[in-house]
């Protein structure tokens, strides 16, 4: 009788144990404001990149150093450019070529670590990275480059359930970290440079089953999925010949290949789109919806509730991917996006409506502003890429300089935003190019692209620029210049500190209302993710993945030029203070 009661006395201890442990829906809505964990891309749905703690601070910064770091091994040394979560004792973190490894947070010792087998012929764009993963329930759930999902369990590393997104062979990948929202699992398709299909799924976390998918190219047809798999028309994205001429909405690219934010406040989710396909905007006369937008999706529904376009026809493959990150004020929900094309938008979040937008580089050619009743750019038509129809020879078009180039005002780093200096820290550069447009037929499974580019560097100063933004004025309140571009993401906490990366390889902590910069570290490796904080106990750690690569030294010109010495790496290190 005694042996039976002590084993149910320890199979409800271990079942409690498993509840506690267990990442809830409750859990992930207070993630922004949670201490002890990360369990979302941009700690918390958000997308604020904030954390309240203040023991690290600008009076003790200076006594940090590392607390244990772990490399990722072997011979795939490519672009890190992972946000690590962390829950229960664990992080987990996603490294180049779709790994993930689990590791103890207080030592750094590997638990488990997961290699996803990739076929030959996988395409992605701008090198092999993975951005990072999402917790829920007992499991860790990442996306894989050959366009899978994968759900592990977090304790063991055994494979809980995979799905296939899309076929790898058409053009598809996946990189992006995916977010939960309303019990949901959301994610994006990468690929927008061979003409997919650009979408966001939901699903359920615990199976992997579809629940709804809304594409994000007009004239496409979004589905809701019975508890059996059946799917039933939702109504079709936008109004399908509106803003596309011809057939060309079908290979439309706007993929959503960074992921998305999302804000229990409004109940939406945020995606940007990227570019539409092909680049030669010549071709697809009209507004090409949705590419380039902020696409705002009611999480219940599956339907667009609002969208506001950055970059009407692109014709500079100016992604309108970046992150938008909600925040409140003045009693509004109001979104902050750093957009590719340099200027910098404020929309509220619940209707779309276009409140601010700014410069927030220093060129930009292509337009020379931003129509706040109408929203539209004033467009400078001669800095649009040339017909190549109206060429002499019909196979090139007028090459002209354009700035930003396509790697953008900002790219995939992630911004931050403090509610205490009420300021946005968006890594910026400075970069222009050369591009032409050229002839192009679509080809399922190559590139599609119709253009030509070479990457200029504007100076022989600075490229990137750590930026403090005021979104109310647009006034850039103070700027660290970099040599080489910033491609790493931002952290900003209670204690009065700006975390960011920089290609030469140091992680540096500056003062969030002077732009001063109290503690830097070599890592060894360039650094291209974004930092994490959190407490264990009665102590404040940092985190940051080290790893050259990514976009920048993949497309050569100037700037690859100017950052050939850097070498590539891949290890994560973390800091607490010193006693």
């Amino acid at each position: 009788m005694q042996k039976k009661l002590l084993g149910l006395l320890i199979s409800a201890g271990l079942a409690s144990m498993a509840a506690q442990a267990a990442v809830t829906d409750q859990m992930i809505e207070n993630d922004a404001k949670s201490t002890t964990d990360v369990l979302s891309w941009g700690i918390g749905t958000q997308g604020q990149r904030y954390s309240p703690l203040k023991q690290i601070n600008t009076a003790t910064v200076g006594k940090l150093v590392p607390a244990w770091s772990f490399s990722f091994g072997g011979e795939k040394q490519r672009g890190q450019e992972s946000q690590p979560v962390i829950h229960n004792g664990k992080m987990f973190v996603t490294g180049s070529y779709s790994r993930i490894y689990a590791l103890d947070v207080k030592t750094g010792q590997k638990l488990w670590k997961y290699e996803h087998r990739l076929p030959d012929g996988i395409m992605p764009c701008c090198d092999v990275i993975n951005r990072g993963a999402a917790l829920y329930d007992n499991l860790v759930i990442f996306m894989t480059l050959d366009a899978q999902i994968v759900a592990l369990n977090q304790d063991t590393g055994e494979v809980a359930w995979k799905e296939k997104i899309d076929n790898y062979a058409d053009g598809y990948s996946a990189s992006a970290a995916p977010i939960i929202a309303q019990g949901l699992l959301l994610t994006g398709v990468s690929g927008g440079e061979f003409g997919v299909i650009g979408r966001v799924e939901a699903r359920n976390p615990k199976t992997g089953a579809l629940v709804w998918v809304r594409p994000t190219v007009e004239g496409h047809m979004g589905y809701t999925y019975d508890k059996d798999g059946n799917k039933k028309e939702n109504g079709v994205s936008g109004t399908t010949g509106k803003s596309w001429p011809g057939d060309l909405w079908k290979t439309g690219g706007a993929a959503t290949w960074l992921g998305g934010t999302y804000n229990s406040k409004t109940g939406l989710a945020y995606f940007g789109t990227g570019n539409p396909s092909p680049w030669n905007s010549h071709l697809r006369k009209g507004d090409n919806l949705f590419s380039c937008s902020t696409v705002a999706i009611d999480v219940k529904t599956g339907q667009i509730v609002w969208h506001y376009q950055n970059t009407p026809n692109d014709g500079w493959d100016f992604d309108g991917v970046n992150e938008f990150v909600t925040y409140d004020e003045g009693g509004q929900v109001l979104g902050g996006k750093a957009d590719r094309n340099g200027f910098f938008y404020v929309n509220d979040a619940k209707t779309g409506k276009l409140v601010n937008a700014f410069p927030f580089v220093k060129k930009v050619t292509w337009a020379t502003g931003i129509d706040l009743k109408t929203g539209r750019p004033n467009y400078v038509p001669e800095n649009r890429p040339g017909d190549p129809t109206a060429g002499a020879d019909g196979k090139k078009g007028q090459s002209v300089f354009s700035a930003p180039s396509f790697l953008g005002g900002k790219n995939q780093m992630p911004m931050a935003y403090s509610p205490d200096t009420k300021l946005f820290y968006v890594p910026a550069n400075e970069w222009g190019m050369e591009i032409w447009n050229e002839p192009i037929t679509y080809k399922k499974g190559a590139a599609y692209l119709g253009a030509g580019f070479t990457i200029k560097t504007l100076n022989d100063g600075a490229i990137g620029a750590m930026r403090a933004i005021d979104p109310k004025t647009g006034k850039i309140v103070w700027e660290a210049p970099n040599n080489a571009p910033l491609w790493g993401g931002v952290l900003t906490t209670g204690g009065n500190l700006v975390w960011w990366g920089t290609p030469e390889g140091y992680l540096q902590a500056a003062d969030a209302k002077t732009g001063k910069i109290v503690w830097k570290f070599q890592t060894g490796s360039g650094v291209v993710a974004p930092p994490v904080t959190w407490q264990d106990g009665d102590e404040q750690y940092v985190a940051v993945v080290s790893g050259w690569g990514g976009a920048v030294p993949l497309w050569g010109g100037d700037v690859a030029k100017k950052v050939s010495f850097l070498e590539q790496g891949g290890s994560v290190w973390v800091f607490k203070l010193a006693k």
